[in-house]
């Protein structure tokens, strides 16, 4: 049946916060699946259910792509802003809920970036320093600005534990399990952002992220 005259077209509704969590989604399957060097943007917009031409005016290369869709210290930099007594519980269990695949889930796909760049994969290097400052932007965000450095060492923790857990393998780290490590994440991220929470209560005291002292 024809469209009745005087009706416009029905027009076809996008929901673009959707489309973008449909690739992040996908994406992470297929570099997970095939490894960055032989995952394609056509299949990961195959797999979203969305055309290659979209995946691009989201995301613009494959390396963003990959990046974005970063789990592991990411997710934990992303945990939304609040009271700052609680911020170091809520960074560990987003970390050790990104990086430690539950019941012998898949891989997740940071600890083979970092597997490859310790094994001095060519493709790996640039990527992993794409990620590393993806990470430490999104860390410096949640703690307010001029604690750059603060940010960069809560990163590196991160990394030196997935190291430890999922490519040596070796020592205590490795031997602990997911309540564990969550465990005594918590002191040593609330110890490592104690002065990065004094400076930024100082400098921003109208900012409800902040609590006064």
């Amino acid at each position: 049946m024809g469209r009745q005259p005087g009706r416009p077209p029905a027009k076809r509704r996008r929901d673009p916060e959707a489309s973008r969590a449909a690739i992040l989604q996908a994406a992470r399957e297929v570099f997970n699946e095939r490894g960055y060097a032989r995952a394609t943007i056509r299949e990961i917009a195959l797999r979203a259910g969305v055309t290659h031409g979209l995946v691009m005016r989201h995301f613009g290369t494959k390396e963003q792509l990959l990046v974005q869709a970063l789990p592991g210290p990411r997710a934990a930099a992303e945990v939304a802003p609040g009271d700052l007594e609680t911020l170091p519980e809520r960074i560990a269990a987003a970390f050790v809920a990104e990086t430690e695949p539950a019941g012998g889930g898949q891989t997740p796909f940071i600890v083979a970036l970092i597997r490859s760049a310790a094994s001095g994969e060519d493709a790996a290097m640039p990527l992993y320093a794409a990620a590393e400052r993806e990470v430490t932007a999104a860390f410096r965000q949640v703690l307010g600005p001029g604690t750059e450095v603060y940010a960069s060492l809560l990163t590196s923790l991160f990394i030196g534990v997935t190291f430890a857990r999922h490519v040596a393998r070796t020592g205590t780290l490795a031997d602990l399990n997911r309540d564990e490590l969550a465990g005594y994440l918590v002191p040593a991220i609330r110890a490592l952002l104690a002065p990065a929470v004094t400076a930024a209560q100082a400098a921003g005291h109208d900012d409800p992220r902040y609590p006064k002292p």
